[in-house]
């Protein structure tokens, strides 16, 4: 992108030298690139500002992705737990309906133990539902933060096109090229503050063509 900011200045530094050396041109031209070397200025300043803030929103998504990773992995530990004690307790009920000669302290040792296991496995099936959300929220973390990932490359995208039509039409002095950049930065722009703002907006065709 600095090699065509570049050539965007060259073009204008060239243009005000013909102006002087030759007869006098029309203002047109110059104040065209004057438009077009403001306009390069702008777009870039604007598309640095999103890659800075893309960079921070992709280390963002690598703590979240990280976090969800660790929250699924204990949530399946807390499920491994549960499925022990849950055959504990099976097991421990069994033995309490085919042993029917048990001793009095023998049937209330067993009777504990049931009551121990059946809040363990209370507490285990809460606290692995409350992992599971938890885990889920990193997971929703991390696909909010991609959604705006994406909006910033699209941002960037979409601007160099517009710096690249800027520089051309330095050189060809098209107007029309100006317009049709301008076209891409404003879209470019609209999806960086987008994506600065944590806005909705999201063209999937896009998503999928930068992808």
């Amino acid at each position: 992108m600095s090699e065509l900011a570049d050539t965007v200045n060259e073009a204008v530094e060239r243009s005000r030298g013909e102006e002087g050396d030759g007869p006098a041109r029309p203002r047109t031209r110059w104040n065209l690139n004057a438009v077009v070397a403001i306009s390069v200025a702008i777009t870039a300043t604007f598309t640095a500002l999103c890659n800075v803030k893309k960079g921070n929103v992709v280390q963002a998504m690598a703590r979240a992705q990280a976090r969800g990773v660790d929250a699924w992995g204990y949530y399946q530990a807390k499920g491994t737990k549960l499925n022990i004690a849950e055959s504990a307790l099976d097991g421990l009920r069994i033995q309490r309906e085919t042993m029917p000669g048990l001793s009095v302290d023998g049937r209330a040792l067993i009777d504990r133990k049931i009551g121990e296991y059946t809040e363990k496995v209370q507490r285990y099936d809460v606290e692995k539902g409350e992992i599971k959300r938890t885990a889920e929220g990193f997971q929703q973390d991390y696909e909010r933060l991609d959604a705006r990932h994406d909006q910033f490359d699209m941002a960037e995208a979409l601007t160099s096109i517009a710096v690249a039509l800027f520089g051309i039409t330095a050189l060809t002095q098209k107007k029309r090229l100006l317009y049709l950049a301008w076209a891409f930065a404003a879209i470019g722009v609209v999806l960086g503050l987008a994506g600065f703002l944590g806005l909705g907006l999201h063209p999937d065709f896009l998503a999928r063509a930068l992808g």
